[in-house]
């Protein structure tokens, strides 16, 4: 087996992932460590029982690695409790451990079966591979050409048509290996022929309503008796968009670092590139907050509102899960928090708010000590209270100070706010009433709860 094309086109495929992995975790660029093990992805099709094979044949000479099958029974063939008893035996057969995991996919609207199923299906392989292991996915070369052509049909950019990346990783970190996609089904199938690989054939796999099957079963057969070295040909396209997307990002991540403030997007310094880098920068940082790309009708909005409305105009474009939202200079991406309680008592102890804050008192500079006849009580949303802020000049609206201090207008009405009876006395994480400043005294802050877990 050793000596055959395919497995040395996998095993030197698998070194350099692995390699890769490695060197990203030396140089601590990622949170998660080099894979301690290999989690194959079984079907039973010819697909995954050639890669058990080859995994199950590579860790015979790297003996540190783990090796670990899943089988994920989606509950939508009649045939699949079969099949994962046929992938039990065959792990059995050749001592690797066996998983078997169960998922039910529900009909959702505006989303195919497929890709309905195929979340399911990482979500399970994600919560049941073990700790420190890369799932190891046996995706080909036509399985590559057919992500190709399916999302040429639906219109995609630079990314989209970049397919299936050999290396990947899941939301939670979990790494992901494609090591066969460098190899063409025809291969994989004469491999298996060979070595007497035993195999299920999926009956949905015949069926042409998918139209991932379709391509598969009408369309890339065509192709390939017409042109002949099709599929290396695609491989070798994709492989070039995959470079050029590379670049694209690494493009990015300079452009982002020039005009990112933290969370929120310079709007000056935007302004100062070409249309088409505009565009590129605002889709990587609503990216980078984990937000559904807008269509091109919402991109032009925001660019146009961002960029040639009134510095001082209230500018909110609505998304999917929450709104872009211009303050002087910056661009926020902003959800939806729930309304936070008017007022409650609070005394000098730790109290829990409804956002995951806590809001604690220390002792040090900041107002006096409540007297035995005053009240302590937090309340929110009381813009139009007088307060003077030490060395400032005479007293105003907290609307008019909290603007002072930069405070977008959404966020104002959700600054805890301390009085004694019924004077204001700290604006939390801002300034304090001159009338009770105290260099010895006490001072509110607010703490995310969940560090505070931790200590």
């Amino acid at each position: 087996m050793t000596q055959t094309p395919l497995y040395k086109r996998f095993s030197a495929s698998l070194d350099a992932l692995l390699a890769k992995e490695v060197a990203r975790d030396e140089t601590h660029t990622v949170t998660h460590t080099a894979p301690r093990g290999l989690t194959v992805a079984l079907s039973g099709g010819v697909d995954s029982m050639v890669l058990l094979h080859l995994c199950h044949h590579y860790v015979q000479f790297h003996p540190h690695l783990a090796l670990q099958a899943i089988y994920v029974d989606h509950g939508l063939s009649p045939n699949s409790l079969q099949w994962q008893a046929f992938c039990q035996a065959q792990c059995d057969a050749l001592a690797v451990e066996f998983t078997p995991v169960s998922v039910k996919v529900l009909a959702q609207s505006r989303q195919s079966l497929e890709a309905q199923a195929r979340a399911a299906r990482y979500d399970a392989l994600d919560k049941r591979a073990y700790q420190g292991n890369a799932l190891v996915l046996g995706q080909h070369g036509d399985d590559q050409v057919e992500t190709f052509l399916l999302r040429l049909k639906r219109g995609s950019g630079l990314q989209g048509l970049g397919a299936m990346h050999a290396y990947s990783t899941l939301p939670s970190g979990r790494v992901c290996l494609r090591p066969l996609l460098s190899s063409e089904r025809a291969d994989i199938e004469a491999f298996a022929k060979t070595f007497g690989i035993v195999h299920i054939e999926d009956e949905s796999n015949l069926s042409d309503k998918f139209d991932r099957n379709f391509l598969r079963n009408q369309v890339l057969p065509l192709l390939k008796s017409r042109f002949s070295g099709f599929i290396p040909s695609v491989m070798r396209t994709v492989e070039l968009l995959q470079g050029q997307q590379a670049l694209l990002d690494e493009i990015t991540r300079a452009d982002l670092a020039q005009c990112r403030s933290e969370q929120s997007l310079s709007v000056s310094r935007l302004a100062q590139f070409a249309p088409l880098r505009q565009q590129n920068l605002v889709r990587a940082w609503l990216a980078e907050q984990g937000v559904q790309m807008p269509s091109q009708k919402q991109l032009d909005q925001i660019l146009s509102q961002a960029l040639n409305a009134r510095a001082d105009a209230q500018m909110t474009v609505s998304l999917s899960g929450g709104q872009v939202r211009r303050f002087r200079d910056q661009l926020h991406w902003v959800t939806e928090q729930p309304p936070r309680q008017t007022q409650c008592d609070v005394g000098l102890m730790k109290v829990a708010l409804d956002d995951n804050t806590i809001l604690s008192v220390i002792e040090g500079q900041g107002v006096r000590h409540p007297t035995e006849d005053e009240r302590v009580s937090v309340r929110f949303n009381c813009l139009n209270e007088k307060v003077k802020p030490p060395g400032r000049s005479g007293r105003n609206t907290l609307k008019h100070w909290l603007k002072d201090y930069d405070v977008p207008t959404w966020e104002r009405s959700r600054v805890p706010l301390i009085y004694y009876n019924d004077e204001l006395v700290q604006v939390v994480g801002f300034f304090v009433n001159e009338a009770y400043a105290s260099s010895q005294g006490l001072s509110w802050k607010l703490e995310d709860a969940r560090n505070t877990k931790n200590r």
